[in-house]
């Protein structure tokens, strides 16, 4: 082994790459590594994490039901019932009842025609994406889009045109500039997931229209989060009915793991039947689908969950621009803390958690350099005093570190 590790030096080894990686391990030897925290027991929002209890100040549970009582009965009578899986894809012997009965609820809530569930919400972006968007086709794609998207077009074989993110003017600049003959479509995130912000749902109805384009939305941080009943971006403009696709996660507001998309019967038939990450893949678990489908009607029936979000996502906002912190444009229940450069960025990170708080440190690539940030992102769950103890702690961190002073100014751009 020692041998193959030292001939892996050599540019030539395909894992040289590997062997040179020494990056994690440097901030491990620093204590400021903050990846990959196993969890050892959970509420929702508090954490047991190496024998501390802290808040979770950083999951994307946004209704808080991952621990609900209801959702975890419904998830075990599916696993009395079905047993652990499917042990198949949709495609051949992997559907069940179950799995029609949540496409079609989630069409209905969704105001669309047809729905199609995938095993992960990262395969249903990358498998929608390359299945519909082909060789002489455009796709126009924000540049803060999640990486499954940036996937789906890279495989799609299709050419893609990325525009600067929310940037309405350039993205009409390339579409006058695209093939009038060519197949378009325009890929975004509904609610973007380092920044919180919303997707220009009008302007880019508007322009899809001029330019004989189709729209298509992630909406993995929107549904079950924003708009009205929670039903996601588009739905926060009323403009549902003019966005060709919409699609889901389940790992966060539905409290479970897989996702959907939905749109026109004919478009989700076409993928369904040709989507290597839907045929090929198998299905989602008896236990994940009925948790789904428990979520779905808590939402529907609890309303004062999305307004409770909604209470706690402006007073968070307001409280930490209040201290003097850079959340930039945050309006949604993630809001990012700026902190600057990464090192100062785990730092921060470090003794946040010391002070009882649990957020996610975000470095390059993932944010550009020098806009090393604090990910934290909220539930509906949150008690008054689960905030305050939270904006206490990042009073006293962002002190001790400079990055506010004490008249409420930030330190940093």
């Amino acid at each position: 082994m020692a041998d193959q590790k030292s001939s892996a030096t050599k540019k030539s080894d395909i894992f040289s790459k590997a062997y040179n990686f020494t990056k994690a391990e440097e901030i491990k030897e620093q204590g400021l590594y903050p990846y990959f925290k196993p969890l050892h027991a959970t509420d929702g929002t508090t954490v047991k994490i190496e024998g501390r209890k802290v808040i979770m100040a950083g999951s994307n549970n946004y209704l808080g039901l991952t621990n609900d009582q209801r959702t975890i009965t419904a998830a075990q009578k599916a696993l009395e019932k079905y047993g652990t899986g499917c042990t198949g894809s949709r495609y051949l012997n992997g559907t069940l009842d179950s799995h029609l009965e949540l496409e079609d609820k989630l069409a209905e809530f969704m105001n669309k025609e047809a729905c199609v569930l995938f095993s992960t919400g990262y395969q249903t972006n990358e498998g929608s994406i390359q299945t519909i968007a082909g060789r002489n086709d455009i796709i126009f794609s924000d540049k803060d889009n999640h990486a499954c998207i940036v996937v789906g077009t890279l495989v799609s074989n299709a050419k893609t045109v990325r525009y600067q993110h929310n940037d309405m003017d350039q993205l009409r600049k390339l579409l006058e500039r695209a093939d009038p003959d060519a197949g378009k479509i325009i890929v975004t995130d509904g609610v973007f997931s380092m920044s919180g912000t919303l997707a220009n749902v009008p302007e880019l109805v508007k322009l899809a229209k001029e330019f004989d384009a189709r729209l298509y939305l992630d909406d993995a941080h929107a549904v079950g989060v924003v708009g009205e009943g929670g039903r996601g971006s588009a739905s926060v403009f009323g403009l549902t009915d003019q966005v060709d696709l919409i699609s889901g996660t389940f790992s966060k507001s539905f409290a479970s793991l897989g996702g959907f998309l939905v749109g026109d019967k004919q478009v989700i038939e076409f993928i369904r039947h040709n989507s290597p990450a839907h045929i090929f893949s198998a299905s989602m678990p008896p236990a994940n689908v009925a948790t789904v489908l428990k979520a779905l009607e808590i939402l529907q029936e609890e309303t004062w969950r999305l307004d409770r979000l909604e209470e706690i996502a402006n007073y968070m906002r307001k409280e930490l621009r209040a201290l003097g912190f850079n959340v930039w444009s945050s309006q949604s229940p993630i809001i990012p803390v700026v902190i600057g450069e990464m090192m100062k960025c785990f730092e921060f990170w470090k003794d946040l958690f010391e002070e009882g708080v649990y957020a996610n440190a975000v470095v390059p690539p993932a944010v550009p350099q020098g806009q090393s940030l604090l990910r934290t992102s909220y539930m509906a769950s949150h008690t008054d005093s689960h905030l305050d103890q939270i904006l206490e702690a990042f009073r006293k961190v962002g002190l001790k570190h400079g990055i506010i002073d004490r008249n409420g100014h930030s330190t940093i751009d």
